[in-house]
């Protein structure tokens, strides 16, 4: 019998005073068998870092389809493709030929060498940004996963601080990639 996913309930205050976005979201987020906490809480953070009415959960790792997050127009075109980890160059291009934008969320200790790998051969696509969370930060983010959470997320001047369990997590992204019309 195969394993189900756990369902896990994120009650979210986001003040995202970078794009003066200022909302309450309440989330359910279904954590597939083989997935971390640390995996789940960085989906996460890219939600509350991207977050819009629009914005919702794939099916990530159930369905190679489908990202981790993304956010469709009214026609249905994948405006943001969002991924957490350290996909495959095949997968990376094929969300580049298929969304507006892609971000990857790349955590944990082999990130860099991840990117030392891959980078050079995905530098053609211009609609791609690759941010790396530093492993002390994705595991601090883990030790806040619980089934019921209650979170707030400040975001300021590029920083992100997430608060629950009467612990804060400061997160300091690092910008491995940015887009080709914004790179100088």
């Amino acid at each position: 019998m195969a394993l189900k996913a756990t369902i896990f309930k994120a009650d979210l205050q986001i003040a995202d005073m970078d794009r003066n976005y200022y909302h309450d979201h309440s989330l359910t987020i279904a954590r597939h068998p083989s997935e971390t906490d640390e995996r789940m809480m960085v989906r996460l953070l890219a939600f509350v870092r991207h977050a819009d009415p629009a914005l919702s959960f794939g099916k990530g790792l159930s369905d190679a389809e489908e990202p981790d997050l993304w956010k469709k127009d009214l026609t249905g075109a994948i405006d943001l493709w969002i991924e957490a980890g350290q996909p495959d160059e095949k997968r990376i291009l094929k969300a580049c030929g298929r969304a507006a934008h892609v971000v990857i969320y790349s955590y944990g200790g082999n990130s860099r060498i991840w990117w030392n790998q891959i980078g050079s051969r995905i530098e053609r696509a211009r609609n791609l940004t690759v941010i790396n969370l530093p492993p002390a930060v994705s595991l601090a983010l883990a030790k806040l996963a619980q089934r019921s959470m209650q979170l707030q997320c400040t975001v300021q001047d590029g920083q992100i601080w997430v608060t629950g369990n009467d612990e804060t997590v400061q997160v300091d992204l690092t910008m491995m990639k940015t887009p080709a019309q914004f790179a100088r």
